[in-house]
C-alpha cells in the first residue's frame, strides 16, 4: 500500500513495504527526540506486520504480535510514538486508559469497548478513503441534479392535429435551445456567479421522535444500529428548503457521496484492517498494576486485567457490524510505573506483552532539540501562529537553551512531567507578546536569553510560585 508521509521536504511517494526498521525510527525521529530503544522495538514490530501478510495463510494465522510495554515517566513521548507509528503504517488507532474501564459487575466501560471503538475509527478510515475516490463524480452528479433544479427539462410541445389526431413538435430546435443555455448556467455555476441565487432542494428530516431504551446491557453493548433503524422506522420524511445555489451544491455533493459509497463494502474493509494491522495504545497500564487488596476503591485493579487478557490473547468480539477477532491487533502498553512494576500485572498478562523497553527522562540537550527538530516544533508553532497576526517572531540559539534549562530545572525541583514542561514555560515567556501582538503588525520580534530570564526570574525563585504557574 502506497502511503504519503506528511510534510517530506522532497514531497515523494514512499510505499510501507520499502521501508527498512531503520527507515522507520528515522521516520519517528522526525516527531520523536531521543527514545531509540523504543523506536526500534515498534519498528520490528511493524516491519513483522509487513512480513506476516507475505507469509501463506496456515503460516500467517499462527504468528501473533508481539505486544510492547513501554516503561517510562509521562512526556518522553510514548504515545507520540505509538501515534505516529499508526500513522505511519496507514492503521486503525486507539489511544485507551487502562484506567477507564472497571471488571465486569461495576459501573463503567468493560474492556471490549475498545475493539467496537476501533472499529468505529477504522470505518471512518475507510469510509474518508472512499470518499476521495468517488468525490469527483460526486461533485458531477450534483452539478447535473443543480441545473435541473435551476433549468427544469422542457416538456416536448403538443399540437391538435386538423385530422382530430394529436401531433408532437419533434423540431430539435427547442432540445438546442435549452441545450444551450444549460451549457452556459453551467459555466455561470462553476465561475460562481450563481452562488447568491435562491433555489429550493428536498432535503432529509433528520429529526426523529425521541423515546427511551430500557435495557440491562449499556447501549454500547447493543449491537444494533439505531441510527439506521430509525429511518425504516418513521421512513425517510423530507422537506423543501430553500438556500444559496452554493450552500445548495455543498449539500447535494453530501448526498451523492453517500449515494455512491457502498457501506457494507466500507464495513468489510474495515473489519479486516481491524483483524490485521490495528494498534491499541493501552495508556496508564501502572493504574491497574497489583493484585487483589480485598478492600476499598482499587478492588477490581485485578479484575480489569484478568477482562483485558482474553482481547490481548486474542478472541471474538461482538459489535454491531458484526464478529472482529483480536489475535493480530498490536497492543502497546505503556506506564509510568512509579509506584507498581511490570512484574505486578497477573502473569497471564505479562506473558502477552513480550517486548519490554525502556525510555529515559529528558536531558536538556533533549529539550534544545525538541525546540528545534520536530518538523511541528513549538517554536515553528509559535511562530506560525504569531504570523497570522502580521508579526514575525525569532528565536535566537541562547534563548532555545535558556528555556530548556528553566524546564529542566523545574522537572528536577517539582513533578517530572517531561517535554509537556516547555508548554507552560514557552507559554510564560511569550504572554506579552501573544498579548500585544494585534498591536505590533508589521513587527519583527526576538527573542533572546535576556528575555527570558526577565519573563522566568521572578517565577523560578519562588519555589512556591513556580509549583502553581510552571
Amino acid at each position: 500500500m502506497a502511503i504519503y508521509l506528511p510534510g517530506t521536504a522532497e514531497e515523494e511517494q514512499v510505499t510501507l513495504d520499502e521501508l527498512t526498521p531503520r527507515e522507520i525510527v528515522a521516520e519517528l525521529d522526525k516527531y520523536v527526540v531521543g527514545q531509540k530503544d523504543a523506536k526500534r522495538a515498534v519498528a520490528i514490530a511493524l516491519r513483522n506486520r509487513m512480513r506476516r501478510q507475505k507469509l501463506t495463510p496456515e503460516m500467517a494465522e499462527e504468528v501473533i504480535p508481539k505486544n510492547i510495554i513501554m516503561i517510562g515517566p509521562t512526556g518522553v513521548g510514548k504515545t507520540e510514538i505509538a501515534r505516529r507509528l499508526a500513522k505511519l503504517a496507514n492503521s486503525p488507532f486507539l489511544k485507551v486508559e487502562a484506567s477507564k474501564f472497571t471488571e465486569v459487575g461495576y459501573v463503567g466501560r468493560d474492556v471490549e469497548s475498545m475493539i467496537r471503538d476501533l472499529v468505529e475509527i477504522a470505518i471512518e478510515m475507510i469510509r474518508e478513503e472512499k470518499l476521495e475516490d468517488v468525490s469527483d463524480k460526486a461533485e458531477l452528479n450534483a452539478e447535473e441534479r443543480l441545473l435541473d433544479i435551476l433549468l427544469p427539462p422542457s416538456a416536448p410541445r403538443v399540437d391538435s392535429g386538423s385530422s382530430g389526431g394529436v401531433v408532437i413538435d419533434a423540431s430539435t430546435s427547442l432540445t438546442e435551445s435549452s441545450s444551450r443555455t444549460r451549457e452556459k448556467l453551467r459555466q455561470q455555476l462553476r465561475e460562481g456567479k450563481l452562488d447568491d441565487r435562491m433555489v429550493e432542494i428536498e432535503t432529509r428530516e433528520r429529526n426523529f421522535p425521541s423515546f427511551e431504551i430500557i435495557s440491562n446491557q449499556g447501549v454500547e453493548e447493543m449491537d444494533v444500529n439505531i441510527k439506521d433503524m430509525l429511518p425504516n422506522i418513521f421512513g425517510q420524511r423530507t422537506k423543501k428548503r430553500k438556500m444559496k445555489v452554493n450552500e445548495a451544491f455543498e449539500y447535494l455533493i453530501q448526498e451523492e457521496e453517500q449515494r455512491l459509497i457502498d457501506m457494507e463494502q466500507v464495513t468489510r474493509i474495515a473489519i479486516d484492517r481491524v483483524e490485521n494491522s490495528g494498534i491499541i495504545f493501552l495508556d496508564e497500564i501502572d493504574k491497574i498494576a497489583g493484585r487483589e487488596s480485598g478492600h476499598g476503591p482499587d478492588v477490581s485493579r485485578e479484575g480489569v486485567q484478568r477482562d483485558i487478557l482474553p482481547i490481548v490473547e486474542g478472541t471474538t468480539v461482538n459489535t454491531r457490524y458484526g464478529m472482529v477477532r483480536t489475535d493480530h491487533i498490536l497492543f502497546v502498553a505503556a506506564g509510568a510505573f512509579h509506584v507498581s512494576k511490570p512484574s505486578d500485572l497477573i502473569p497471564e498478562l505479562q506473558g502477552r506483552f513480550p517486548i519490554r523497553v525502556e525510555l529515559q527522562s529528558l536531558t536538556m540537550e533533549d529539550f534544545v532539540r525538541i525546540l528545534t527538530e520536530p518538523k511541528s516544533s513549538l517554536t515553528r508553532q509559535y511562530s506560525a501562529l504569531l504570523e497570522t497576526e502580521g508579526v514575525k517572531l525569532e528565536f535566537t540559539p541562547d534563548a532555545l537553551e535558556e528555556v530548556a534549562r528553566f524546564a529542566f530545572r523545574v522537572n528536577e525541583g517539582t513533578e517530572n512531567i517531561g517535554a509537556r514542561r516547555l508548554h507552560t514555560i514557552m507559554e510564560r515567556v511569550l504572554d506579552e507578546i501573544s498579548f500585544e501582538a494585534p498591536e505590533k503588525k508589521g513587527q519583527q520580534l526576538t527573542i533572546d536569553a535576556a528575555y527570558v530570564q526577565k519573563m522566568l526570574n521572578e517565577i523560578v525563585k519562588d519555589q512556591d510560585l513556580s509549583r502553581y504557574i510552571l
